[in-house]
């Protein structure tokens, strides 16, 4: 079990020399968990032991968010000073996402069958 958490961790940790090195807009662990799966992918199955402690750690992350809802309940001040901006970046980004997601599963569908035609649908 340890040695598995230790991949998980060097994942991660090598996630974060590339996104600080390259100075790349994402996070760190995204790039671990892409280098994760990547190696996953090659080698074509997930060991039990990886899924184990994954299945572990997941079914602890609910923890992991204690400290950042402390970390907003301490700075409520600020946010009532910046709720605008805030409330704004939140609309805007969900309308963004929602938009994108569409666009993208359309383009999925339409690869998914290139030779069918859309046809209305007989009653």
């Amino acid at each position: 079990m340890l040695g598995h958490l230790t991949v998980i961790l060097l994942c991660q940790l090598a996630g974060e020399i590339i996104a600080k090195a390259a100075r790349l807009p994402v996070p760190g662990p995204v790039i671990g968990m892409v280098i994760l799966f990547s190696g996953l992918m090659l080698r074509g199955t997930m060991p039990p032991e990886l899924e184990n402690v994954a299945g572990f750690l997941h079914r602890y992350l609910p923890l992991l968010f204690v400290p950042a809802g402390v970390g907003v309940i301490t700075s409520l001040d600020l946010l009532a000073r910046s709720w605008a901006p805030l409330a704004g970046a939140i609309i805007i980004g969900t309308g963004v996402t929602i938009a994108v997601t569409g666009l993208v599963m359309q383009l999925a569908n339409r690869r998914a069958k290139p030779d069918q035609q859309e046809a209305p649908h007989e009653q």
